[in-house]
């Protein structure tokens, strides 16, 4: 794998600073964070939304109040923060979100495979971080990380209650396609691009951006499976110089395990969602060297399609 540089990179449409870019768009962030979460305040009140985070039976339509929380509150800055920062800000949409859709199909079927193929990959990591701890002076933040992640969790089962089929279709739109499209553009589009232009690397962007994305997440136990995860769907925009084959996998992922659980949920299926140890030690070397040789042909057909000349005789990102 080598380090294909972005070919935008080469325009200077942009001339601030990368780190004053990413001091500006996490201040962006924040602040539209704090609009929308004060918009919640507003309408229910700071023991209503405590009464919420917290699953209190007494609050009315729970389920509804917390989708509400979610789009409102986590969602929607996701999505406005890095659409306003490339549009107004650096007034660069093509190379700060990347959504241009001429890149080979193929590597669509290519995204296909390196998901279904990572499972094995994942839970190895997955394992390898329950089994990690911190230093005994760091107790007391060990332990409001498990709590914290027990609490989303629970959130997370609540919201997940469906019923129906077309309960779990709108659970697969709007975990699997919304949330793939905002954290997209925002870590493979704005952030990865503003580390692409700050370290001149590629490989360094790709990675301090996963480690940005599971960090984000604030999952201690679920950290290096994410890291995986966004190193994956940091290649994927880079070689390509689309947002959409990163915005598949996202999606793939997050459609896969809302399909699981409503399967688990119904009975459909026998697997445990929660199950931690599916696979042996010659799955997860099948896995990994089976990734490294799918995203080796990702990379050859998209270095292929790159070399091919648009209309106006420029050559493809």
């Amino acid at each position: 794998m080598i380090n294909t540089p972005y070919k935008q990179l080469k325009n200077g449409a942009n001339q601030l600073h990368p780190g004053l870019q990413l001091l500006i768009f996490g201040s962006l962030f924040i602040g539209v964070l704090f609009i929308c979460n004060g918009a919640l305040i507003g309408i229910y009140g700071i023991k209503g939304i405590m009464d919420i985070a917290n699953l209190s039976p007494s609050t009315p339509h729970l389920n509804n109040a917390l989708w509400v929380m979610q789009l409102v509150g986590t969602t929607l800055p996701i999505f406005v923060a890095p659409v306003f920062f490339a549009r107004v800000i650096v007034n660069d949409e093509h190379d700060y979100l990347k959504p241009t859709i001429r890149f080979h199909w193929v590597l669509l079927a290519l995204v296909f495979l390196v998901m279904f193929m990572s499972n094995p990959a994942i839970e190895l990591l997955s394992n390898i971080n329950e089994k990690m701890k911190l230093p005994p002076y760091l107790k007391g933040l060990e332990d409001w990380m498990k709590d914290s992640e027990n609490s989303a969790q629970k959130i997370t089962e609540v919201m997940l209650q469906m019923k129906t089929v077309w309960n779990m279709l709108l659970d697969v739109l709007l975990i699997g396609l919304l949330t793939a499209i905002v954290e997209e553009f925002m870590f493979r589009g704005v952030i990865q691009t503003i580390f692409v232009r700050w370290t001149k690397s590629v490989h360094a962007a790709v990675w301090i951006t996963a480690i940005l994305f599971s960090a984000f997440h604030m999952e201690f136990y679920g950290f290096l499976p994410r890291v995986l995860l966004g190193v994956l769907f940091g290649y994927f925009v880079a070689w390509s110089g689309s947002i959409w084959p990163a915005v598949w996998a996202h999606f793939l992922n997050n459609a896969s395990d809302v399909v699981v659980t409503y399967l688990s949920q119904h009975k459909l299926i026998s697997l445990d969602v929660n199950n931690e140890h599916v696979f042996n030690y010659i799955g997860y070397s099948i896995s990994i060297a089976t990734i490294l040789v799918l995203m080796f042909f990702y990379h050859k057909v998209a270095l292929q399609k790159a070399t091919i000349p648009d209309d106006d005789g420029e050559e493809l990102d």
